[in-house]
């Protein structure tokens, strides 16, 4: 089943990984798609909030904080992925705004 939502899937490679994430960034260069900057937005927000709360965890002693990393991770990132999917722009709770402001370099 195709969807002719145009940047859909750009939106959803986005949520595949960080090199998903730049991946999707080279794909909405040309022509830019304002639903696949949302996503890649959000996607990049999620991935950086990961990676840098496990750069934390991992200079810190705090074994229990992984289990939550990884939970908090995969919430926010089925969200995302199910969000694009369905072809909506759903923010994420809490962060979601944030990282539409923060990501502004993103085209």
């Amino acid at each position: 089943m195709s969807s002719s939502k145009p940047g859909k899937t750009t939106a959803i490679i986005s949520y595949i990984t960080i090199i998903g994430c730049l991946i999707a960034i080279t794909m909405n260069m040309e022509p830019k798609n304002e639903f696949a900057r949302f996503h890649i937005r959000q996607a990049f927000g999620i991935h950086l909030l990961y990676h840098a709360i496990a750069i934390f965890l991992n200079s810190s002693d705090i074994d229990s904080g992984w289990l939550f990393l990884y939970g908090l991770y995969l919430i926010c990132w089925v969200y995302g992925l199910v969000s694009a999917i369905q072809s909506k722009k759903n923010t994420l709770p809490l962060l979601g705004s944030y990282f539409q402001k923060w990501f502004t370099f993103i085209p």
